[in-house]
């Protein structure tokens, strides 16, 4: 009786102490995680505001705005003076002997052929209306990842509480089957399968911590705080509502996708440099005006003049940059064309994905999840009253929680591929098309004409 009063003791000090262990790991979890909650709106709109990279982009559609009115511009004019001097011996200017000895001074102004300064406006505002696209783009872009980021923050969280959860469930089966093997109905192999059970998740829970720091940097970042920022925890109320068709997210990409709108204006300045390269072929003009100021009672002097350059390389050069201007159309062309199907297929996958989701997420919850906590229920019954194995039942509370893990990793890649569609489909909220990004000619972000 005394060896089995001590192995007793052993028995409960190999229980006593794991379960402290989890206690203080789910007490540290607590301290970690913290009662904050995190509001994924304003995490997007202080990335909006604060991201490098959409600030960078801001600056770059402000710049091609402001070479706008550069490009409509004049050259600019000449103004030439100097002295004429007739002989090297010496300075002959005041000598009635030396009339041609005189100052002089000039004044030019060169004039584009008609229509060139338009072309010229042109091609320049096509250009920044494509940066002010891209510009939008990264708006998006870096909206769709804090987003992204958001879900995998609160997958993480998620799994660290399942994890919690379920170790509950290993416990009551350690606490089980040292019962029965006090009893002599188990062996001590069943507790030592339990305890194993257990310390493995205790070990996802500690890989899933130092994901939750990852992700937290990540998301700082996207969002352009210092990569040491506090975050409280991501909340999901539950699946979000999607308002649109696949037909519907595919006619809104080609009318709103700041990418595909990007490629339209780059087409429409490739077709602006066609007709430029054409008016090339003739000639501009420089009108010009001088003055020669005389002394010792000579008469003054003036002149007008105008010069105009001969194109008579054309063949060497005019007409190549027609070829090539045309060679850049067909390729701004195609590069759209590519853009439109890459952007569709992407609105297709992710709508293939969230049609997915959404049926395994009903699989599970409905089905899947239900019955396997049912079967835990009956094993961890059948376990303690001796009808059932150890490794039946730890391997149900496996299954339960493979399903957990699984419905939740399906709603986040749901929520994730619901934010990729509205990317493609140029809007900025999930809600809907209230926040669409705007076009230049809506109110664009370019400095200079293009405002």
């Amino acid at each position: 009786m005394k060896v089995h009063a001590g192995w007793l003791r052993g028995v409960a000090m190999r229980s006593i102490l794991p379960a402290l262990l989890l206690f203080s790991l789910m007490t540290q979890a607590g301290a970690l995680f913290g009662d904050d909650t995190l509001s994924l709106d304003d995490l997007v709109a202080e990335g909006l505001k604060a991201n490098p990279e959409i600030l960078a982009a801001q600056a770059r559609a402000q710049a091609a705005g402001f070479r706008i009115p550069q490009a409509k511009s004049l050259p600019d004019p000449m103004f030439m003076f100097g002295y004429q001097n007739e002989g090297f011996q010496t300075l002959t200017i005041g000598r009635p002997e030396n009339a041609n000895a005189m100052g002089m001074s000039s004044l030019s102004q060169m004039f584009y052929y008609p229509g060139k300064r338009k072309l010229k406006g042109e091609m320049a505002t096509r250009d920044a209306e494509s940066i002010a696209a891209m510009y939008d783009e990264a708006r998006l872009e870096v909206a769709s990842k804090i987003r992204q980021l958001y879900y995998d923050l609160f997958l993480a969280y998620r799994t660290v509480d399942i994890l919690n959860d379920r170790a509950g469930l290993y416990a009551r089966i350690e606490d089980a089957a040292a019962a029965r093997y006090s009893s002599g109905m188990g062996s001590q192999e069943e507790v030592v399968m339990a305890q194993t059970e257990k310390y493995m998740l205790l070990e996802k829970e500690e890989m899933q911590k130092q994901k939750i720091q990852a992700i937290e940097g990540m998301l700082n970042t996207a969002v352009g705080r210092d990569v040491n920022a506090p975050l409280g925890r991501p909340v999901l109320a539950g699946p979000t509502p999607l308002h649109m068709t696949l037909e519907n997210a595919l006619a809104a990409a080609q009318d709103h996708s700041p990418e595909i709108r990007s490629k339209k204006k780059m087409v429409e300045g490739a077709e602006a440099k066609v007709k430029m390269a054409q008016k090339e072929y003739y000639p501009d003009f420089t009108i010009g005006a001088s003055y020669f100021p005389r002394t010792m009672g000579l008469p003054d002097m003036w002149n007008l003049t105008a010069t105009v350059n001969l194109p008579i390389y054309y063949k060497t050069k005019q007409r190549q940059a027609v070829a090539e201007a045309t060679a850049g159309v067909w390729e701004a062309r195609r590069e759209l064309a590519a853009t439109q199907l890459m952007v569709a297929s992407n609105i297709r996958d992710s709508y293939s994905m969230l049609s997915a989701a959404d049926k395994l997420m009903k699989l599970y919850r409905e089905g899947l999840v239900p019955k396997a906590n049912q079967d835990v229920q009956l094993a961890l019954s059948g376990y303690i009253t001796g009808k059932i194995e150890a490794l039946t039942a730890i391997t149900r509370i496996q299954n339960l929680l493979d399903y957990d893990l699984l419905y939740w990793n399906q709603l986040v890649e749901r929520e994730k591929a619901i934010a990729r569609l509205h990317t493609f489909a140029g809007e900025l909220s999930p809600a809907g098309a209230d926040e669409r990004t705007r076009s230049p000619e809506e109110g664009g972000t370019m400095g200079g004409e293009a405002r």
